[in-house]
Order: structure tokens, then C-alpha cells, then sequence
């Protein structure tokens, strides 16, 4: 009953024969090599145009990087004050950009809405010499709390930060369960809808190590491979990664893994709220949220259940994270809602 993490799954088979595969031979160094372009046309025709491939070692550097492109050092990137980049990078996106000031906005769920950063804006008035001026917005889909932006949602983002003269960034690290979840194209969801650059990402998925930055625009990726060089993220083995993400989208492997993941959380979700524990926020992508009595909380990892605490358990209560990888089976969802209903009746 791990729900610590989809970090905590393995590795999905299909992406380590494609790392074996491309480990046969010699091949160039530093993304020359046929599986780097095979990379980049898999992803130019899963974008449905032209795009320019990044790869990096990990989501944090993604981001950090890709806002380092859009947002210069005396700017403010808005973003959920739940957010990934806000809360869990150390300062990474501050450090990568020369100091450019993260402005955290939103309200639960981790979802941000077109008036929030037309709010957010507004206190940062342009030509204010003493003040830091709007340089990006960045959204995640899915968000840290399990809610998917639909191309409706990015639109109405999008909207705003072009017209306030700003790029879009999206944190894609559980782009394909936003993706599995609405059915719609990575176009769409995308630069169709006005994002500029995503940091996709596949690792959660179900690959070894698949993140990389993604740029709509070739234009606004000029330079951006001396960014990647200086920050320590130019692979001289990059086939490894390349060869990730092709084994990820040739077949939709990616719809496959996400989709498990999502039903497991589904099905999670269900299960929680026949036990008189509604989810926190819809179940929309692999995370389900659940506020628990710390006793109860207690009772299940005595019965060796894993998950992450998501508020200090400080009180009577607390908010849970549960999150569902392609690994999750229906044995383990199921031991879990039993166990649940047997801890709610004793508590």
C-alpha cells in the first residue's frame, strides 16, 4: 500500500529495453546521435509542429532553467504559492534566473484563475523603478493538489499574460495524467492554448529519468543550449534520455501508464468516500487528498500504508496526499479502502 509517491514505482519494461537498445554500439556524444533526433521528431509530431527539445536531469532544473530563459533577474514569475517551484526547489528558480522574485498567489487546490494574476499584477506596476517588474507566469497541470487545467483554463491564462506582455510556463511532470485525464491533444493543451515552454516530464510516469524543456517557439530557445551547458544538465551519453521519451510516446505508452495511474486514484478516491472520507478536491489526475484523523492516520501506516502528510499533523487532524503510479494495483487500492473503513469504525 505505497501511495507515498509515483516516484517510488519502478521502471515501466518498455522504457528499459529502450535504454538497452540504444546502449548497443557507440554513437555520438551530446545529443548528436540518431535516438536525440528520433527524440525531437516524436515530439515534433506529438506537438503537431516543430519544437525545440531540451533534455535535463531532473523536473527541478526543467523549471529553474526554462524560467531562467522567459523571466530576467529583476522580474517577479507569478505562480500558485502551492507550487512546485514555490515550495519544494529550493530556490532553484531564484538562483537559475539571477534573482528573479517568485509571487505567489491562489487559493486551495493549487489551480491558479486569470483574475488572481490580473490581481497579481496590479501590485506590481510596471515602470515602478523600486519594484520588481511581471516577467512570467508559470501553472502546473496537473497541479500539486491532483486538478487538471483543461485548454479552456490555460486560454484564459494565456490571455492575460499576453496581454500584460508576459511568456507562459507550464510544469509538466504530470503532464500525461492531465493529458489521459481530458483526452484532448498535447497541442491543445499547450502552445494552441498560448503556452511558450513546458518542462515535460515522464519520470513519474513510469521512465527512469525522462524531463526536458520543451519550447514552442524556436526563437525563444536561442542561446538556451549554453543556459542548459552552463548549468551542468548537457548529457555527453543523452541517447539514454533520448531514448526515454520516444519509448514513451511511439505506441502511447505515456496514455497507457497515466491512464493506470489515474484509475488507481479513481478508484482510490471512490473508496475513501464509501469510508466516510470524501476527497479533499475532485480526483482528477493519480493524487487523492483526504483529511484524516491523526489516529486514523496511525492505524494505517501500522498496517503498512505510505503517504505524505500535506498539512503539519499538529492537530486532531491533516490533510493527506495518496498518490497512484502505473504501478499501483487493484489489490493494493483495495486493501487500503478495507483498511480505512476498519480504522474510521475504531476511531
Amino acid at each position: 500500500m505505497n501511495f507515498a509517491s509515483d516516484n517510488t514505482a519502478g521502471v515501466h519494461p518498455r522504457v528499459l529495453a529502450a535504454i538497452a537498445a540504444a546502449s548497443d554500439g557507440v554513437a555520438p556524444s551530446y545529443g548528436v546521435d540518431p535516438w536525440s533526433a528520433r527524440m525531437t521528431e516524436a515530439l515534433g509530431a506529438w506537438f503537431e509542429r516543430e519544437v525545440a527539445v531540451f533534455p535535463v536531469a531532473t523536473g527541478g532544473a526543467a523549471n529553474a532553467l526554462a524560467l531562467a530563459q522567459i523571466a530576467p533577474p529583476w522580474s517577479a514569475v507569478f505562480c500558485h504559492r502551492e507550487s512546485h517551484i514555490q515550495v519544494d526547489e529550493c530556490g532553484a528558480p531564484e538562483f537559475y534566473t539571477g534573482g528573479a522574485k517568485l509571487a505567489p498567489l491562489g487559493r486551495p487546490g493549487c489551480k491558479l484563475t486569470p483574475d488572481e494574476i490580473v490581481a497579481g499584477l496590479a501590485e506590481h506596476p510596471r515602470g515602478v523603478v523600486h519594484r520588481v517588474q511581471p516577467g512570467a507566469v508559470s501553472i502546473t497541470n496537473a497541479t500539486e493538489c491532483g486538478l487538471v487545467y483543461d485548454p479552456a483554463d490555460v486560454a484564459g491564462i494565456a490571455d492575460v499574460t499576453r496581454d500584460a506582455g508576459l511568456k507562459l510556463h507550464m510544469d509538466g511532470a504530470r503532464f500525461a495524467n492531465a493529458l489521459a485525464t481530458l483526452g484532448c491533444t498535447p497541442a491543445d493543451l499547450t502552445w494552441r492554448a498560448g503556452v511558450d515552454v513546458l518542462s515535460l516530464g515522464f519520470t513519474k510516469t513510469g521512465a527512469l529519468a525522462a524531463e526536458a524543456v520543451v519550447f514552442f517557439d524556436k526563437t525563444l530557445a536561442a542561446d538556451f543550449a549554453y543556459r542548459r551547458k552552463r548549468g551542468g544538465h548537457l548529457f555527453s551519453k543523452s541517447r539514454f534520455f533520448a531514448a526515454q521519451f520516444a519509448a514513451m510516446i511511439e505506441g502511447d505508452l505515456w496514455r497507457d501508464l497515466a491512464g493506470a495511474a489515474n484509475a488507481a486514484a479513481t478508484a482510490l478516491g471512490e473508496g475513501a468516500a464509501a469510508a466516510g472520507f470524501a476527497p479533499a478536491f475532485p480526483v482528477q489526475a493519480n493524487e487523492v487528498f483526504l483529511d484524516l484523523p491523526v489516529s486514523v492516520a496511525a492505524s494505517l501506516r501500522d498496517a503498512g500504508a505510505q503517504f505524505f502528510p500535506w498539512t503539519p499533523e499538529t492537530g486532531e487532524s491533516c490533510l493527506y496526499r495518496f498518490v497512484c503510479s502505473f504501478a499501483t494495483t487493484r489489490e493494493e487500492v483495495e486493501a487500503f479502502t478495507n483498511r480505512l473503513k476498519l480504522s474510521a469504525r475504531r476511531s
